[in-house]
């Protein structure tokens, strides 16, 4: 079946009249639909710009927290460390009272030794001073003016009482060493009523002889054994080298050898090699 021109025209015009609202709609929808579009990028930017800002934000905060607990960690540490510090200072406070208390009782202590040993004291110097007048007569102005300093010290404020009593100790310490040790000294001796310079040999505390100068002459000392005070005796030639011999070696001028001296012990003289 044909269509007539009249129904092929109106076809036509139809179709591209519908064409044209079809493309009429489809251009308001493409506008509409890029206004939308827009809109949306235009929202994610701001989107992207506050997500931005939020990011610094918490990188700051972040930041600011991991100091936060750096600091944190540093200050524990140094707690421990202080808490740790605390208990030795804390021991050692507990040991130094401990001390405080002992101090304080040794303090009470000493006052009571300090009144026992005084009187202790002046017995010994009391004793020394008898024992060396009593004694072999070797040094007698040096051990004498030893005992004298002592009793001076005693009534010395401005010594302590401890070093008071070692004195003491070490005079007594002196006086043992005299017994043990051989000595030559130089000095004066009343012979025949003149002051003669003489060399004196002392051996321990069993002999104490002189000689002249000169060599002439030779003595020894007697101890009493009924307690009375000694005295010179004269003394034979015979010693004369073995006191040389003796004098030399107690100057050290030769080495230790055999010797030949008298001895006297209770008024009693013998020979000691």
């Amino acid at each position: 079946m044909t269509l007539s021109k009249l129904t092929k025209a109106g076809l036509i015009f139809g179709l591209t009249t519908s064409s044209l609202i079809f493309a009429t709609s489809a251009s308001a929808t493409d506008a509409s639909a890029n206004t939308s579009l827009n809109k949306v990028v235009n929202a994610g930017q701001q989107i992207n710009k506050s997500a931005a800002k939020s990011q610094q934000k918490v990188n700051v905060l972040t930041d600011k927290a991991q100091t936060k607990l750096q600091q944190f960690h540093v200050v524990t540490k140094e707690v421990d460390g202080l808490s740790v510090y605390n208990q030795q200072m804390q021991a050692q406070l507990d040991s130094q009272m401990t001390e405080l208390a002992q101090l304080a009782k040794s303090m009470e202590e000493v006052s009571v030794i300090e009144r026992q040993i005084s009187p202790l004291m002046a017995r010994m110097i009391s004793t020394l001073d008898s024992f060396v007048s009593l004694d072999v007569p070797f040094l007698p102005s040096e051990r004498t003016k030893r005992v004298e300093d002592l009793k001076t010290m005693m009534n010395r404020a401005d010594i302590a009482v401890s070093e008071k009593f070692r004195r003491v100790l070490e005079a007594y310490q002196i006086e043992v060493d005299y017994g043990r040790t051989i000595e030559a000294y130089s000095g004066v001796l009343p012979i025949d009523g003149k002051k003669m310079d003489v060399d004196f040999l002392r051996i321990g505390r069993v002999s104490l002889v002189y000689q002249t100068r000169d060599g002439s002459r030779l003595g020894e000392w007697k101890q009493s054994s009924t307690g009375a005070k000694g005295q010179w005796q004269p003394l034979s030639q015979d010693y004369r080298l073995g006191i040389n011999k003796a004098l030399r070696i107690a100057r050290k001028q030769l080495a230790p050898d055999l010797i030949m001296v008298p001895v006297s012990i209770n008024e009693t003289s013998t020979q000691a090699e």
